[in-house]
């Protein structure tokens, strides 16, 4: 008997299941599953979208941190390059350390001269017969600007461009990255 009850109680256990999913109101029905593409029919929610994991990026601090750019280790490597001489240039420039007119220190000449004039587009034009020294004096037509002169070993003496120098440097030693770190760092091309 109470084997008949129990094959009873277990028949009229899957009625009771639907019965308890039809009529609870906190059951909610199962969502249908669509076979065909195409627009949600009337009554029928869109199913969500949602990305593949693969195009899911980790949340800010999740994960191993993004390698630096090659860019940025470039631009970082050619400022520790050039920094020494930029440095000297605005010391010749633009401080007390010398007069107008006068001539370089034959240390800072070096480093002008194997540094900067070496790399100008017409540097041979520039030392001519020969260059005795270099100096800081104001530009001819520019009065206000204070630039750098080749004296050459005949008297005459002729006005370059530091700037024009380190381009030329640049676009040399490095050749990838040359054209973007001018455009970001130099005011004029």
């Amino acid at each position: 008997m109470a084997l008949a009850g129990a094959a009873l109680a277990h028949a009229a256990y899957p009625l009771l299941l639907l019965r308890a999913a039809h009529f609870t109101p906190w059951a909610a029905p199962a969502p249908r599953r669509r076979l065909l593409s195409g627009p949600p029919t009337a009554g029928e929610p869109p199913l969500p979208v949602r990305p593949p994991a693969s195009k899911l990026a980790d949340p800010p601090g999740v994960g191993a941190p993004e390698p630096p750019l090659p860019w940025r280790d470039a631009e970082a490597g050619i400022l520790r390059d050039i920094e020494p001489v930029l440095q000297l240039i605005k010391d010749i420039l633009h401080t007390d350390r010398y007069g107008d007119g006068e001539c370089l220190s034959p240390e800072d000449e070096n480093v002008v001269v194997e540094k900067l004039l070496g790399y100008h587009p017409r540097a041979q034009d520039k030392i001519g017969c020969g260059l005795d020294a270099i100096m800081v004096d104001r530009h001819p037509e520019f009065r206000k600007s204070r630039c750098l002169f080749v004296v050459r070993t005949d008297g005459v003496w002729i006005d370059f461009s530091y700037q024009k120098c380190l381009r030329a440097y640049l676009r040399e030693k490095y050749p990838s990255h040359a054209e973007k770190f001018i455009r970001e760092h130099f005011k004029r091309t």
